[in-house]
């Protein structure tokens, strides 16, 4: 690589150290443990899935490296420091950087097809349009079992070219698969259609729960790999921090997934009932949850009805409250059992007219009616498609937000 593009992450790496040193981050660590484990001391702040194509100011996003591989890892440190900047909530910068796995995975036999329109180039919230490719009973053979392989050459090539680039700057971890997002439903609906699939679960459900099953055999497939071949990573630190994990019979060496975290949802379910909900989500979604330590359900779906459902999940511990929800039903269901993970609307950053006091009145309202009801509370400003090209909003919000909390 050119010495001018070391030079540039060693520079970034450098602003990244000296932050990571400040005592706040332990002091967070230690208040997302308690949330986590359900005797919070306040409600605490995540931001994250931000327009980074809207937020440029002043060049502190612009990058200045030539090298491809370089210009992923400033990318990366760029907007790390930028949101440790301006709009950090309750985040935790970390002296290291990671050098990942380099996994093969030969993915589950059909491709996504669909037509895609874009706001504007860089929207990371482009509208889609699904060509339906599962229709009939043979078409579930399309989906097939993962074949995963750890790519040693290249997992050891990009951890030297990392050490190299941040001796004595950062540490290098080598690391693998650290996060699980299981959300069948999320795919299955691009293969079969939204209207299609949901009439379905009413006109042809054993066809439903056959696809649905296959689905989650694929997942599970690839799971028994990861585990087989060691490749994965403790999830328990940070923002996860929680006494509950890595558990007992715990080997640093070999992670199971019993000493990790899980986060999944269904969220085209969002206007079934929840009696559907449980049989053609929640009864195959077990198999795979009941694997983990600890579980996180939801994400945009409203669950506030659900909440009787969501409790078959086995080591439940958060559970998502879209924009969507009735925030007292929700609360009084959740009753301080689990932790009630507020998800702020984003479509007030997005309007025409940008309202703080709006913003802040529904935050407050919303955590006035969690503390009534005994929730250790999270608030996750996340899903914004776009702030209006007018960064500062998320800035002002994630100010607010902090005010808010500690009062």
């Amino acid at each position: 690589m050119a010495p001018k593009d070391r030079d540039i992450l060693r520079t970034l790496g450098a602003k990244k150290a000296e932050i990571a040193l400040m005592p706040i981050h332990r002091e967070r660590e230690l208040l997302w443990n308690k949330l986590n484990d359900l005797r919070p001391e306040r409600p605490m702040i995540q931001i994250y899935q931000i327009p980074w194509n809207e937020m440029n100011v002043d060049d502190e996003l612009t990058l200045k490296c030539e090298d491809e591989l370089c210009r992923g890892i400033e990318q990366s440190l760029r907007r790390e420091l930028y949101q440790w900047k301006h709009m950090p909530g309750d985040m935790i910068v970390s002296p290291v950087i990671i050098s990942p796995y380099v996994i093969h995975d030969s993915g589950y036999g059909i491709r996504e097809k669909s037509d895609i329109i874009r706001l504007e180039e860089g929207s990371t919230a482009p509208s889609r349009h699904f060509h339906v490719q599962i229709r009939e009973e043979e078409d579930l053979q399309k989906i097939k079992m993962p074949i995963i392989e750890l790519d040693s050459s290249a997992t050891e090539e990009r951890f030297q070219i990392l050490k190299n680039i941040f001796e004595g700057v950062l540490d290098v971890k080598q690391q693998g698969i650290t996060g699980f997002w299981f959300a069948p439903w999320d795919i299955l609906v691009r293969w079969w259609g939204v209207q299609e699939v949901l009439l379905d679960l009413a006109v042809r459900p054993e066809l439903v729960h056959r696809g649905m099953g296959r689905l989650v055999d694929a997942y599970l497939a690839r799971l028994d790999q990861l585990v087989e071949k060691n490749l994965l990573s403790a999830n328990h630190v940070g923002t996860n921090a929680t006494d509950q994990l890595p558990g007992e019979d715990f080997d640093p060496k070999r992670i199971k997934p019993k000493n990790m975290w899980s986060v999944g949802a269904a969220q085209i379910f969002s206007e079934v009932s929840p009696e559907m909900h449980q049989e053609f989500a929640i009864q195959h979604e077990v198999r795979w949850y009941k694997h983990f330590g600890l579980n996180y359900y939801g994400c945009c779906e409203p669950l506030h009805k659900k909440i009787p459902v969501v409790r078959l999940i086995p080591n439940l511990r958060k559970i998502s409250m879209s924009p969507w929800v009735d925030i007292e039903e929700g609360a009084r269901n959740i009753n301080g059992d689990y932790v009630f993970s507020r998800k702020p609307n984003p479509a007030l950053l997005a309007g025409n007219h940008w309202s703080l006091d709006l913003a802040k009145k529904e935050l407050t309202d919303c955590l006035e009616i969690t503390a009534r009801y005994g929730c250790a509370t999270e608030v996750i400003m996340k899903d914004i498609s776009t702030v209006n090209h007018e960064p500062r909003r998320l800035w002002e919000w994630a100010e607010m937000a902090a005010g808010v909390v500690q009062e």
